[in-house]
């Protein structure tokens, strides 16, 4: 086996860890609400509390990646986030709670920048494609797993156990990176040199980017709106599906394993997407390879979440949800393409300012979707914002080309 594939093992690993991790306190949050007795508006801040550290602390770990190594990075984030998964079952009051939820944030941010450097530095350009398509499947799976996997925990041993479980986890995947990983291909002994000129060398020498110069191109606004859209509905799966079938369209507890389903959408959308990409990359060009699936997978997931506040079928909802999650994760495979493509050398420090902007998206999403039902007594209405959310993401991606560098070359920061 090619050691990139080994590679890219762990971090399928780290994404579905990441996921289970982050969707746990979504699958337990009813248990969790009615244990503190807290309503929607409090939960919004609870899952926006995660959102917004993310968002502030995002950036500088996407530099990080760029500046230290992503071998280093991931190690100490994995090890801080499993220390506050371990503490969250912990908590015994809402201002806790939220302290715990920020820290945890604050840790985990720079994880999936720092995946993207790896993979910029281990996957030839032919490949990342569909390598970042399986990380993305990864993630669903994470998140399908979650229920699956916690449900039956807190059932037996209450919910405080799943997160100790899954904190363990993460520290022995920590170890096992940290082990066998190196920043570059050339680092890592039993990398044959055959393999060494398939994966090509890339420059990395650039530590960061001028920013300044990056924002005042319409290409680096229209990148970071598409994601604030990505994330605002994103983010709504990941911290408050449970809770919304439950208070909207009356899922019991046994019901929610239903909720793993999404996840297995999206799993599938996240393959087909970096599939799709790479043969359109191959047939017409970069800028079709993600224009287009940019465009139908965050169109079609407005659309859909459009259509399900208008049934009260259980089964009908649960499938069109299942649909507009799918959309939007057609769409995420090719967010951090979309970084290596336009910041050749500094793919970690785009990556992360993208990713600040989706948590900007996911902290207005976490905490907008409790203010909304608590005004409005309806947990649909929060639907349609995020459903004219999306279609403004998928307009974006006519403004963003892949082909063009957000800044000259000789203006990256030494």
């Amino acid at each position: 086996m090619r050691y990139r594939y080994r590679v890219g093992v762990l971090l399928f690993l780290f994404a579905i860890i990441t996921y289970v991790d982050r969707v746990c306190i979504s699958v337990a949050g009813p248990r969790i609400q009615d244990f503190l007795h807290i309503g929607p508006r409090e939960w919004g801040w609870v899952v926006g509390a995660f959102a917004i550290a993310y968002a502030v602390f995002e950036f500088p770990g996407g530099w990080m990646a760029d500046r230290f190594g992503p071998r280093l990075v991931l190690t100490r984030i994995v090890l801080w986030w499993s220390l506050f998964t371990a503490l969250t079952g912990a908590v015994s009051s809402l201002p806790l709670l939220l302290v715990t939820r920020f820290a945890f944030g604050a840790g985990e941010a720079g994880a999936f920048p720092n995946a993207a450097a790896s993979i910029a530095a281990w996957f030839p350009a032919s490949e990342r494609g569909r390598m970042f398509g399986i990380l993305s499947m990864a993630m669903q799976m994470g998140g399908a797993l979650s229920p699956l996997l916690v449900l039956p925990i807190q059932a037996r041993y209450g919910w405080r156990a799943s997160f100790y479980i899954f904190a363990l986890v993460g520290v022995a995947w920590a170890a096992v990176w940290f082990v066998l990983f190196r920043n570059t291909p050339g680092e890592r002994a039993g990398v044959t040199s055959a393999e060494l000129r398939e994966i090509g060398t890339a420059d990395r020498s650039g530590h960061g980017i001028r920013w300044g110069i990056a924002a005042r191109t319409g290409n680096f606004w229209a990148i970071l709106l598409m994601a604030l859209s990505f994330g605002y509905g994103n983010y709504f799966f990941v911290a408050w599906l449970p809770t919304y079938l439950v208070k909207a369209r009356d899922f019991s507890e046994g019901d929610l394993l239903l909720s793993a389903l999404p996840f297995v959408f999206g799993a599938c959308a996240n393959v087909a997407s970096g599939i799709t990409s790479d043969a359109l990359l191959a047939r017409r060009g970069l800028k079709a390879a993600r224009r287009w699936v940019g465009i139908t997978g965050l169109g079609s997931g407005a659309l859909f979440a459009l259509l399900a506040t208008l049934t009260h079928s259980k089964l009908a909802t649960l499938l069109l949800l299942c649909l507009s999650f799918a959309g939007i994760c057609f769409n995420q495979s090719i967010t951090f393409p979309v970084c290596i493509d336009v910041a050749r050398k500094a793919p970690g420090s785009m990556a992360g300012a993208l990713n600040t902007a989706a948590y900007v998206g996911g902290s207005l999403s976490g905490v907008l979707f409790g203010y909304i039902v608590n005004v409005s007594g309806s947990y649909d209405r929060p639907l349609i914002l995020m459903a004219v959310v999306l279609g403004f993401g998928a307009l974006m991606w006519l403004r963003i080309d892949p082909t063009r560098q957000l800044i000259p070359e000789t203006t990256l920061q030494a």
